[in-house]
C-alpha cells in the first residue's frame, strides 16, 4: 500500500476535529462485547440505586431475562448473512462497475454512491453495510483510473451514510419489525396488546416522508462536503497500484460460475465446492451433481419466492415481518446463486460477520431483564413524561435514541433495552406506537455516524483507516441534527 499522502492545505476546523475525535475513537473505544458488560454493570448498580433492589434481585433478574431473545437474534442473524451472501455475488459487483463508470465529477460520485447506499439500507441494512462499501472502492478506482478528482475518505462515508441514516425506518429495520412479528417480547412484556402492522411504522406517510427528505437532504450535503479537485486524496492514497490496477474487488473471487466449475445442463460439479470427487477419473460423483444442481436450487428458490408473493398478495403491505424478511432474502440470494453447495459456502464466509450479534444478544436481553424486573423501565418512562409534549415526543425519543446508541451499538438490542419505556410514555402521551417507533429508530441510525462499530466490514473493504473517514462522518452527523430535529416536530403522522 502506498502511504498516505496529505493535500497541500490542512482540512477544514470541523475535518480536524472529526479526525482528532476519530482518532481517540479508534485507539480508546473498547468492543461492543465489554460495551454490553459495562452497560450490564451500570443498570445492575442503577437498579439498586435508583429502585432500592437488593444485588440478589437484581441478578435474578438478569438471568431470567438472559435467554429471553434468542428467536429476535436469530433472525438479526439472518439480515445480516443474507444481505452479506448478495453482496457479494459477481453479478452485484459488475452492477456496480457500471454503476461507476456514470459520474463526471467528484461531487457527483460522491452523491451517487450515497443515494445508492441510503436506499439499500432503506431496503435491507445488511445488503447496504457490505455493497455500500464494496461501491466505494469501485468508484474510487473508477475515477482514479479515469483522472476524475474524488475525496476518498469522503466517498467512504458516503458508503456509510445507509447505515448512518436510513435504515432503521425501513424494512429490515429492528425495532418497527420486531412489533410487527406475531408473539414478540414486547406483546409478552404487556408493552403493545397486539402486533403493530408495517403499515404504521415503515409504510406509514411519515416514515415515508422522513426517509425521502433525509436521502435528499444528505445528499446535498455530501455534495456540499466535498473538497475541490486540488484538495482532494483519491485513492491512490489509501490502496496499493496492483489493486487499483485489478478489474474487480473481493467480491468477485467469491464465486465465478464460469472460472470455478463445469456446467452442464441441470448440473454442475465443482471437488472444492463438494468436498471430493470421483477417484475414478470419470467424472463428478452423483452426489456432487446433486449438491450443484441448478434445477434442483433453481427450483427451491422459486418456490420460496413464490410464497412471498401469495403474502404480499393475500396480506397486503402488513403481511412483511422480520421472518418474511429473512424469508424472502433467503430464497432470493438462492435464485440469484441456484447452486445449493455454492449458497452453503458463501453463507459459511458470511457466518463471521454474525459472530457478533450472536454474542451479544443474550446480554441485550439480560440488561433488559433487569430494566423490567426493577421497575427502572418504569421510571425512565416517567422521566421521558416530564420532559416531553405530545408535540416534542418524537424529538426527545430521537434524541434518547441517539444517545443510548452510544452505549449499545446495535438497533435491535438498544431497541430490547429502552423499547418498552418509549412506547410507554408515548401511550402516555397519546401517541400512536408506530409514530414512537419511528422517531426513536431515527437516533438509533443517526449516531452511527460517529461509531466505528458497524463500519468494520467498510473500513476492511475499501483499505481506509477510522480516522481517515469519520471527521467527515462527524460533519455529516453535526449537519443532519437541525434537519432532524425540524423534520421530527413538523412532519404528520
Amino acid at each position: 500500500m502506498s502511504g498516505r499522502s496529505e493535500p497541500a492545505a490542512r482540512g477544514t476546523v470541523i475535518e480536524r476535529a472529526g479526525e482528532a475525535i476519530a482518532d481517540v475513537v479508534e485507539r480508546w473505544m473498547p468492543s461492543p462485547f465489554l460495551f454490553a458488560i459495562i452497560l450490564s454493570y451500570v443498570v445492575f448498580v442503577v437498579g439498586m440505586i435508583v429502585e432500592g433492589q437488593g444485588p440478589t434481585e437484581m441478578v435474578g433478574f438478569w438471568y431470567d431475562g438472559f435467554w429471553a431473545f434468542l428467536e429476535f437474534a436469530m433472525q438479526m442473524v439472518l439480515i445480516i448473512m443474507t444481505g452479506f451472501v448478495i453482496a457479494y455475488h459477481p453479478r452485484v459487483n459488475d452492477a456496480l462497475q457500471w454503476l461507476a463508470t456514470l459520474p463526471n465529477s467528484g461531487r457527483q460520485a460522491v452523491v451517487l454512491v450515497g443515494v445508492v447506499s441510503m436506499t439499500l439500507a432503506w431496503i435491507h441494512w445488511g445488503l447496504s453495510l457490505v455493497v455500500g462499501a464494496i461501491f466505494a472502492r469501485e468508484m474510487g478506482k473508477a475515477a482514479y483510473q479515469r483522472g476524475i478528482d474524488v475525496h476518498y475518505p469522503l466517498l467512504c462515508v458516503a458508503g456509510y451514510m445507509g447505515l448512518g441514516l436510513t435504515w432503521h425506518w425501513g424494512l429490515s429495520g429492528s425495532a418497527p419489525l420486531l412489533l410487527a412479528t406475531p408473539g414478540n417480547e414486547f406483546i409478552e412484556l404487556g408493552v403493545v396488546e397486539d402486533t403493530v402492522g408495517t403499515s404504521a411504522t415503515v409504510f406509514s406517510t411519515y416514515a415515508l416522508a422522513l426517509t425521502a427528505l433525509s436521502i435528499a437532504y444528505a445528499a446535498v450535503v455530501l455534495y456540499l462536503l466535498s473538497p475541490s479537485p486540488t484538495r482532494s486524496r483519491d485513492i491512490s492514497a489509501y490502496v496499493s497500484e496492483d489493486a487499483l490496477l485489478e478489474r474487480g474487488s473481493a467480491a468477485e473471487t467469491t464465486t465465478d460460475d464460469a472460472d470455478d466449475l463445469a456446467v452442464d445442463g441441470g448440473t454442475t460439479a465443482s471437488a472444492s465446492d463438494s468436498g471430493g470427487s470421483d477417484d475414478t477419473g470419470d467424472g463428478p460423483l452423483p452426489a456432487e451433481r446433486i449438491d450443484n444442481s441448478r434445477l434442483l436450487g433453481g427450483l427451491i428458490a422459486l418456490t420460496g419466492v413464490a410464497v412471498i408473493a401469495w403474502e404480499f398478495y393475500s396480506q397486503g403491505l402488513d403481511a412483511l415481518t422480520l421472518n418474511v424478511l429473512n424469508f424472502a432474502f433467503l430464497f432470493v440470494g438462492l435464485a440469484i446463486y441456484t447452486r445449493p453447495m455454492a449458497y452453503r459456502d458463501r453463507f459459511g464466509e458470511a457466518s463471521e460477520a454474525a459472530a457478533g450479534i450472536i454474542l451479544l444478544f443474550p446480554f441485550f436481553a439480560g440488561i433488559q431483564g433487569m430494566m423490567a424486573g426493577s421497575g427502572l423501565a418504569e421510571t425512565i418512562a416517567a422521566g421521558l413524561l416530564a420532559i416531553s409534549t405530545p408535540e416534542t415526543f418524537p424529538v426527545v425519543a430521537w434524541i434518547t435514541g441517539a444517545i443510548v446508541n452510544f452505549f449499545v451499538p446495535s438497533g435491535g438490542g438498544e431497541w430490547i433495552v429502552l423499547g418498552p419505556s418509549v412506547l410507554e410514555a408515548a401511550h402516555e402521551l397519546g401517541l400512536e406506537t408506530g409514530h414512537a417507533t419511528i422517531a426513536y429508530a431515527v437516533g438509533d441510525a443517526h449516531t452511527n455516524l460517529a461509531n466505528p462499530f458497524w463500519a468494520l466490514p467498510l473500513l476492511a473493504i475499501t483499505d481506509i483507516r477510522a480516522r481517515e473517514m469519520f471527521g467527515y462522518a462527524v460533519a455529516m452527523l453535526l449537519a443532519l441534527i437541525p434537519f432532524l430535529a425540524i423534520a421530527l416536530y413538523v412532519i404528520p403522522y
